[in-house]
């Protein structure tokens, strides 16, 4: 089963490779980027496309560009959601634009007609808002956004699945609506511009993270993520379905672990102590990163992704392949220099 589909925020890190997987199984693709300056790298990654692959330029807060984006589609696949480095100063800044952005898409997918819809939410929407220190989630259990210690990109994502499934059960019922909740996205990029999931194993190898602080979150490779999407996109009978993409949870000492075996003599700067709470405590006065994140210091979130595997037949790979195919990208585009 092949048509044309409408993947969204075609230069991220698991857009590209979900539009990649889609060319090679003979989907004609529709993306949208933000930013026309990135067109020429896109073009260049799928130069092997032959006339299967449009691009256009669209917003998440703009209606500009996605009726032509859409046309022609039988599938949706809205990828695209705000994320930044940092914590915003006005939460605000990343909620409305991942709400609206995915009501918008929803809006001009159901206007052209489109029944399969498949929107990249996470496990964010998933996990988190919980005080219990250690625990394991599925696709049943929701992020409880009363809970303090919930910062911004939770939110965003946690509200904006949660608007999505409101608008479609009040206003395209016949829409097959999936969602996929990835856990965090590793594996190998394909330049120097890459996801900010990737960053913590940048961190871990560069020397600017000396000790791991007591963190860590559910691992799950890109590739693996495209195939689920993939799935969610051809297999028929998927109504109102929740996927989370995610595989055995890891904290950083446990990465570092990993890429001191993998890269031998080039982990001299990877960590091999944990950072002691309190310096985390005290790097989070001075740093807006670190305060969003000090709260979860010392827990522990385990994933039973075994619905996806029980519907869809889907698996992800080794935890510690995806970190060995993470280190070793990075240093092949001189994102790490040792």
């Amino acid at each position: 089963m092949v048509g044309t589909v409408l993947v969204t925020g075609g230069s991220g890190f698991i857009a590209g490779e979900l539009i990649q997987q889609l060319l090679d199984k003979g989907w004609h693709v529709h993306t949208t980027i933000r930013n026309k300056a990135k067109e020429p790298a896109l073009r260049n990654r799928f130069a092997d496309a032959e006339g299967r692959l449009k691009v256009f330029q669209t917003e998440l807060m703009s209606d500009d560009g996605w009726a032509e984006a859409v046309k022609g589609c039988s599938h949706v696949a809205h990828v695209a959601s705000p994320i930044a480095a940092s914590t915003p100063k006005d939460e605000n800044d990343m909620i409305v634009p991942a709400r609206e952005g995915t009501l918008r898409a929803l809006r001009f997918a159901h206007e052209a007609g489109i029944t399969r819809f498949v929107q990249t939410s996470s496990m964010a929407a998933v996990a988190y808002g919980r005080s219990d220190k250690e625990y394991t989630v599925d696709e049943s259990d929701w992020t409880d956004l009363t809970h303090p210690d919930v910062y911004p990109y939770v939110k965003s994502k946690t509200i904006a699945e949660r608007a999505a499934r409101d608008w479609v059960k009040e206003n395209a019922p016949d829409m097959e609506f999936v969602s996929i909740n990835p856990a965090m996205v590793l594996g190998p990029i394909e330049s120097g511009d890459f996801s900010p999931s990737v960053q913590a194993v940048k961190q871990l190898m560069d020397g600017s993270m000396p000790m791991a602080p007591d963190l860590g979150f559910a691992i799950v490779d890109n590739r693996d993520v495209a195939a689920l999407h993939v799935l969610a996109l051809e297999t028929p009978g998927l109504k109102d379905e929740r996927f989370l993409a995610a595989g055995k949870f890891m904290k950083m000492i446990e990465v570092g672990a990993v890429l001191r075996a993998h890269l031998g003599d080039k982990a001299k700067k990877v960590p091999s102590r944990v950072m002691p709470n309190f310096m985390v405590q005290v790097l989070a006065l001075f740093n807006e990163g670190v305060r969003s994140i000090k709260s979860e210091l010392g827990k522990s979130r385990h994933v039973d992704a075994s619905h996806a595997e029980k519907v869809l037949g889907w698996k992800t790979r080794p935890e510690e392949e995806s970190i060995r195919d993470t280190a070793d990208s990075l240093l092949i585009h001189g994102v790490v220099k040792l």
